[in-house]
This record gives structure tokens, C-alpha cells and sequence, in this order.
């Protein structure tokens, strides 16, 4: 018989991070820092929304941009919210934020072209834009800026095959944030070379210390940006695969066709349980984002004095829900060193080189997790650390 897969999906490699979970559930004792995702439970308000739209038999399918009040809602809430103009009949809902990526790519990436991406970033985009026949391109983020994209990185990333930028801020796994001012300086570059930019803001609400600043907000940017959204981080909304796509016109048609023909519409319950959320927030403030906010700010301030306390040194993340500590230090490179404190003191954190080179001597940690936990952990990881620097 012959061999019936592709080269693409040959070359696919593994994700680095699932690894470490299948090891975590052979471990009764383990503490995992190692999931994006949120340990609180969806709000009653939304999960209720859902129970009752089952109820009512609202069980069929949407139209293939979703429900026209969601799309109103999400138009209303990111002008609000984020200074962006996208009307709702330029919405797409999508099943989560992930699905968005794909059309982006899928709709925008010819074969040999290339789509820069910081690094360290999200273990999914390179994968994605060779799955789609491009070709991802690193852009060197230094923790001694804050891992933002710099315009000096960025022009000299740039080659007559650049298609697009991914901007992905806050960012995974850093926590970094880029703001207005930042993002104002790498803008030139991308006029210049005349770049579409395709903006992974899933974590815009969880910015501490000021409101996020969308790209897409900025003078120009809106016809030439894809802003791609959703409710799982902020709304700890992960299961309900719930997301949104925002672009200009003529790449949110093409977005549109291949959503049609792959995914028809993300899950009609998913649609009623995102209308109560952002209805139940322009209501209150959104103040139940604003709660789990407060708590992930108190766990990211714990973790960062914890880690420079034990000789790790950690950039302050002001994004997100982790941080992104050097282990360097110790001498180990961060895949030696997650493994070594899985098995020795069953803690579960993720090597930076699993979202790229320059993430090689980190660890990424989240905080997603409960204070207790958090503790026991930064317990665990100083007596590791302890242990290293005794057997040095």
C-alpha cells in the first residue's frame, strides 16, 4: 500500500507542550503551571444563557457568521472597549480564536511566502503557515525590551517574499504588552512593505496596569489588519470554542467562503452563552472580567517576586497569565530544566523552546491557577533550585 500522507503533515512536528501534560496525568501529586487556560468556571450568567437556549431547542445552525445580535454585540464591544470600527457584517464568529487564525492564514498565505512572526510566540502560528504551503519567519523579541517587536527587528526580517506579520499581544508566553506608543513605531515598517498584519488579541482584557491597544485602532490599520478574538481567556469561556474574526472586506469574504466549507458555524449554544456575556457587561462594567482580572494580578505579582527572589530572573509581564522566567542561571537550558523538575519535584512548566529559539533558556509558567497551588509550586521550584546550585 502506498504512503498516503502528505509532506506537510509529515514534517509537522509534535507540539512541545502537550508532552508535559500527558506526563502530568501519571503523576498523582503533580502541580501543573503549564495550561492556558483559566481555572475559574464561566460565570453563572453565561452558563445559564446556554442551559436555556437548549431548553428553547435552539439547536440548529446559525448563519455562517453567526448570530446577527452576537456580531451587533461584539461590533458595539470592541468600539467601546478598543477604539476599533469593525460593523457587525464584517464579523465572523469562528470556533474559537484558533479557527480564526486558519481562515487568516489559509485565505491570505501562497505557497513560498513568508509570514513573520516574534518569537517566542504561540506554539501554533509557524505550524499553521506551513500547513498552509508559507513560510514562517522568526522576529528576534529580547526580554531586556520586553519582548516587544522593535521596527529595527522587523525591517531587517522583511524580504521581497513577506506577506504578513502576526502580532500576538499580550502576548503568549511571555506576558509582554506592546502599547500605542510601540506599536506606533513599527507601522512605518509595515506601510513601507505594504503588510497585512494579522492581530491574535485573545488576551486583550487580561492587561494589567492600563487598557490593551488594538492595532487595528491605529490611523490605516483597520483595512489592512485581521483582528482575531474570542471569549475563552477573558470570559474563561475555553470549552465553549467561541471566538470572532474581524477584516477588511475582501479578506473577510474569502475568510468567509472557506469558514462556509470547512466549519459552517461555530456551536449555536456557544453563540447564546457569548450574547450573555457581553450583554451582562456593557451592564455592569464587565465586572465579573474585572474580578478574575484582580486575581490574576495578585498570582502574577507572587510569581514574579518569587522567581527573582530565587535567582530567576523574570520579566514583569503586564499581559496575559504568565510569566516567562531565565533559567539560565542554573545552567540547564529550559527543556533540561522542565523535565528535570517534573520528575524530581512534580512540577509541570513548559520550556520556552517549544514557542521558539529565543525562548531557549526559559521556562513559561502560568498563573491560571489557584494561590494555594501557586505556593506549593514556588515551594517545590526553590528547593529544586536550591538542589542545583548545591550539586554545581
Amino acid at each position: 500500500m502506498r504512503d498516503f500522507l502528505t509532506g506537510r503533515a509529515k514534517a509537522l512536528k509534535p507540539s512541545g507542550i502537550r508532552k508535559y501534560f500527558d506526563i502530568v496525568e501519571t503523576l498523582p501529586d503533580a502541580i501543573s503551571l503549564g495550561v492556558g487556560e483559566p481555572d475559574f468556571v464561566t460565570p453563572w450568567e453565561i452558563r445559564s444563557a446556554g442551559i436555556r437556549s437548549l431548553q428553547k431547542g435552539y439547536t440548529s445552525y446559525t448563519g455562517n457568521r453567526g448570530l446577527k445580535e452576537l456580531r451587533e454585540l461584539i461590533s458595539r464591544y470592541l468600539a467601546e472597549r478598543f477604539s476599533v470600527g469593525y460593523p457587525a457584517d464584517r464579523i465572523i464568529v469562528t470556533v474559537g480564536a484558533s479557527e480564526g487564525i486558519d481562515l487568516a492564514l489559509r485565505t491570505t498565505c501562497e505557497a513560498g511566502e513568508e509570514v513573520l512572526i516574534p518569537d517566542p510566540a504561540y506554539v501554533s502560528y509557524a505550524p499553521i503557515v506551513s500547513l498552509c504551503g508559507g513560510v514562517p519567519v522568526p522576529v528576534r523579541c529580547r526580554a531586556g525590551e520586553g519582548f516587544i517587536l522593535t521596527p529595527e527587528a522587523l525591517e531587517e526580517a522583511v524580504s521581497p517574499r513577506t506577506k504578513a506579520l502576526i502580532l500576538a499581544y499580550p502576548n503568549n508566553p511571555t506576558g509582554g504588552i506592546m502599547t500605542r506608543e510601540q506599536l506606533e513605531r513599527i507601522l512605518p515598517v509595515i506601510e513601507q512593505y505594504d503588510l497585512l498584519v494579522i492581530s491574535d488579541e485573545i488576551y486583550a482584557e487580561l492587561t494589567y496596569g492600563g487598557r490593551h491597544c488594538s492595532v487595528a485602532s491605529l490611523p490605516g490599520m483597520a483595512e489592512r489588519t485581521v483582528l482575531l478574538s474570542g471569549f475563552s481567556k477573558a470570559f474563561a469561556m475555553t470549552g465553549w470554542r467561541i471566538g470572532y474574526a474581524c477584516a477588511p472586506a475582501a479578506v473577510d469574504a474569502a475568510m468567509l467562503k472557506v469558514h462556509q466549507y470547512t466549519m459552517l458555524c461555530a456551536p449555536r449554544v456557544a453563540q447564546h452563552a457569548a450574547v450573555a456575556a457581553l450583554t451582562g457587561g456593557f451592564a455592569d462594567g464587565f465586572s465579573a472580567v474585572a474580578k478574575m482580572r484582580a486575581e490574576y494580578d495578585k498570582r502574577r505579582r507572587f510569581l514574579v517576586e518569587a522567581f527573582n527572589g530565587m535567582g530567576l530572573t523574570c520579566f514583569e509581564p503586564r499581559g496575559a497569565f504568565y510569566v516567562f522566567p531565565s533559567v539560565a542561571a542554573t545552567g540547564l537550558t529550559g527543556e533540561q530544566f522542565a523535565e528535570r523538575l517534573l520528575y524530581e519535584e512534580q512540577v509541570a512548566v513548559v520550556p520556552g523552546s517549544a514557542f521558539g529559539e529565543c525562548g531557549a533558556n526559559h521556562v513559561r509558567c502560568s498563573y491560571a491557577t489557584g494561590m494555594e497551588e501557586l505556593k506549593e509550586a514556588v515551594f517545590r521550584i526553590g528547593r529544586f533550585v536550591e538542589k542545583i546550585g548545591k550539586n554545581a
